[in-house]
């Protein structure tokens, strides 16, 4: 991590600009006038339940307008690794998910199993399955690993506990595509044609935001807003670059740090 000027902006989606529901008081005037700054902006999130079509549209019900190229998921860099790899996949996703994924197998053997949101899929024979076919000899892949995600009526399982139970029944670690994973935070910045040193990630979760930008070489920004409340009381804050209480003293920042 250097003391470059900055360049570009990766910007969290939930608990960043929105939260439970609504939009966070001033998201929509930050991401104007990052706009207005002329930094490259892109918008990083580890959803892993719905395509990337569906996730603009609900930025824009937000007021949140977010072109195609600007939205990275891990669901995006899953379809480009499996058809790369020319997969057979065993699925453990949404069934949403499931009807627009490349390369998934009806039947063994699998190359890959890929593990997502599921809520709408999971049941013992599923899981089993997906166990079987690491054991097999599978990779086991993550779109994400998340202990858990907030909605308007509380906390609810995410995906990394389902990807706990696989890896530790079957022994493997799994292999992580989206946020904290290094090449997830690269491929954004290749996308902007800049370095990392001269990126900033701006997040709630230390443990994917914060933590997996500062393994990348970028600075990073925690917003005391979403999951933060919570990791403080867990010990789990505290080592970003910068820190402010929401994203609408993000320009503020940004102006100081694109001068530097």
């Amino acid at each position: 991590m250097t003391g470059a000027a900055v360049r570009a902006v990766l910007l969290d989606l939930e608990g960043t600009l929105y939260a439970r529901g609504a939009v966070i008081e001033g998201a929509v005037e930050a991401v104007a006038a990052l706009r207005g700054l002329g930094v490259g902006l892109r918008f990083l999130t580890n959803t892993d339940s719905k395509p990337a079509d569906r996730i603009r549209t609900e930025l824009a019900e937000y007021g949140l307008i977010v072109a195609a190229d600007e939205l990275f998921t891990p669901v995006v860099a899953a379809a480009q690794l499996l058809t790369a790899a020319g997969a057979r996949t065993y699925p453990l996703v949404s069934g949403e998910l499931r009807a627009l994924l490349p390369t998934l197998a009806a039947e063994p053997p699998y190359t890959h199993v890929l593990i997502g949101d599921c809520r709408d899929t999971l049941d013992y024979s599923a899981l089993d399955g997906a166990f079987r076919a690491v054991r097999g000899g599978a990779e086991l892949l993550a779109l994400q690993s998340g202990r858990y995600f907030k909605r308007d009526d509380g906390d609810h399982l995410d995906t990394g506990a389902v990807v706990a139970a696989v890896a530790y029944a079957s022994g493997v670690t799994a292999r992580v595509l989206g946020k904290p994973a290094t090449d997830f935070f690269e491929l954004a910045a290749r996308s902007l044609d800049v370095p990392v040193a001269s990126c900033v990630v701006v997040g709630d979760d230390a443990t994917t935001d914060i933590a997996g930008g500062l393994a990348a070489g970028l600075r990073t920004v925690q917003v005391r807003t979403g999951k933060y409340a919570d990791q403080r009381a867990e010990g789990l804050t505290g080592r970003a670059t910068h820190e402010i209480a929401s994203v609408a003293g993000l320009p503020a920042l940004i102006r100081e740090l694109v001068a530097a």
